[in-house]
């Protein structure tokens, strides 16, 4: 079996539960859920035993280095975990919708997930566009799902205007490269930005285009007061999923676009370097200050996800050392492994409490340690994680960043990743102290099932271990591990 046969059966089972629901309304959601996430596990167990062949007509749009391999397993990571928060979070969600069903947020994080897999395997702009419309696309419907509440549809309409913005500049920027390059290949693009001949205003500005459109993809500054607003009016789990899935889809293609303008002998190589380290410094700097003045727990984890953005572009910005037997564009990948779990893990704490009855505002963690001790020690770790608290993954994301930066000499940069990072500890550490310090009120005790436990119980389990021994991961991420040649 291909990849891209994965790929695709993944696509055809969103759409085959769509029209399952269409013309069987009466079937159970918590079966249209377990389809999902049974198709979804079962591509993810048989991903490593895909060979390297392909269908001749893909090989020149299609790659499958290890870069690729990884990011695929990570979409069907997060889509697996997604799909099991929508079916946690189902009593409520149902209550924000029209018919009370919700077919659309099991089938459509699938197909959202074949356009993530598709983008890490892109070789040129073209596939880049139409699959990482094909994500955005989804989101859209995603975001204002919950059609009751005012929120969601103010969320999904500011969604929709600044992505059809970001995607009319991101078209501009390709066709301004076209023009510089003769070409959409990025392989083609770095040999012509390597020609003295090419035209430096043209592909600078191109360049500078393409960056700014996938700057909106991954909320980086200036790009990113949207997400605030589309944080907090999103379903929960909708939440999640923009926080960690798109942020990869984002990045793994700011990879493949870097590698071909910071190629050896880029003619725009230095500008585009510095460019990075201006928005990176930025972007940390404006999602960790103002989360300190946040009341709403998602709110502070929107702008958390703006701050670690912003640490993600420092590390792209170191590209000539490899430190611990990594590249830039593996600490990126290594910084959203650990990313996942601990974002994940803080969504669906959130979620839990929903389901509870409970908000989302810092005042309703009051008391968690008594109502929930494992939930409260769960949401801990999370914090903690996110946060950067050494011997947790975190710790060890924000570490490499730092170093790398400081191996460079990039000191203003470093000092503004430091600044942030500070921050986080205090609005991080201010919700948990809520919840072991104040005391709140009368509400029962939170009821969690089994499932949930294992799960929570599993990625917080993940966030220690790797905090503490990543040598796994770091291997799959080895610098000098040898690609997966496209065949």
């Amino acid at each position: 079996m291909s990849v891209f046969t994965l790929e695709a059966g993944i696509a055809l089972l969103g759409l085959a539960l769509l029209m399952v629901e269409a013309f069987k309304p009466d079937i159970s959601r918590r079966t249209l859920g377990l389809t999902a996430m049974a198709g979804t596990a079962l591509a993810l167990v048989l991903l490593p035993f895909c060979g390297t062949t392909q269908p001749g007509f893909m090989e020149a749009w299609h790659q499958l280095d290890t870069l690729a391999m990884f990011y695929k397993g990570f979409a069907l990571v997060i889509t697996l975990l997604v799909l099991w928060l929508t079916l946690e979070c189902a009593p409520y969600l149902t209550r924000f919708t029209l018919d009370g069903r919700l077919a659309e947020m099991f089938s459509l994080p699938l197909i959202t997930c074949a356009g993530m897999m598709w983008m890490a395997s892109a070789r040129d702009l073209v596939t880049v566009f139409v699959s990482l419309e094909l994500v955005t696309v989804s989101f859209y419907v995603l975001v204002a799902f919950a059609r009751k509440s005012a929120f969601s549809l103010e969320a999904g309409v500011k969604y929709l205007i600044l992505g059809a913005l970001s995607t009319g500049i991101l078209v501009y920027g390709i066709a301004w490269i076209y023009g510089a390059t003769g070409s959409m290949n990025f392989a083609a693009i770095g040999e012509a930005l390597a020609d003295p001949a090419t035209s430096k205003p043209a592909a600078l500005f191109g360049a500078a285009l393409l960056l700014c459109g996938l700057g909106f993809k991954v909320a980086a500054a200036p790009f990113h007061m949207w997400v605030p607003d589309v944080y907090q009016g999103a379903p929960t789990p909708v939440t999640a999923f923009l926080s960690v899935g798109s942020k990869a889809a984002g990045f793994v293609v700011l990879t493949r676009a870097l590698d071909a303008f910071l190629a050896e002998g880029s003619i725009i190589g230095s500008e585009i370097q510095a460019l990075l380290l201006v928005a990176g410094s930025l972007t940390a700097l404006l999602g960790s200050l103002p989360a300190m003045f946040q009341t709403s727990v998602k709110r502070l984890l929107a702008y958390s996800s703006i701050s670690h953005a912003g640490y993600l572009l420092l590390a792209l910005a170191c590209r000539e050392s490899a430190r611990f037997d990594i590249s830039s564009s593996g600490i990126v990948a290594f910084y959203l492994a650990t990313y996942l779990p601990m974002t994940v893990l803080g969504f669906l704490g959130l979620g839990l409490m929903r389901a509870n009855g409970l908000g989302e505002d810092i005042k309703d963690f009051a008391g968690l340690s008594k109502r929930n001790p494992f939930l409260a020690l769960l949401m801990t770790i999370s914090f903690a994680s996110l946060a950067g608290l050494p011997l947790t993954a975190g710790f060890l994301g924000k570490l490499f960043v730092f170093l790398g930066l400081a191996d460079h000499g990039y000191w203003g940069a470093l000092s503004c990743a430091v600044i942030a990072a500070a921050a986080g500890f205090y609005y991080y550490f201010k919700t948990i102290l809520v919840m072991y310090t104040v005391e709140g009120s009368d509400t029962p005790a939170l009821t969690i099932s089994m499932a949930s436990k294992v799960v929570a119980g599993a990625l917080a389990a993940i966030i220690l271990v790797l905090g503490v021994y990543p040598k796994p991961l770091q291997k799959v991420l080895a610098a000098d591990k040898p690609a997966i040649a496209a065949k």
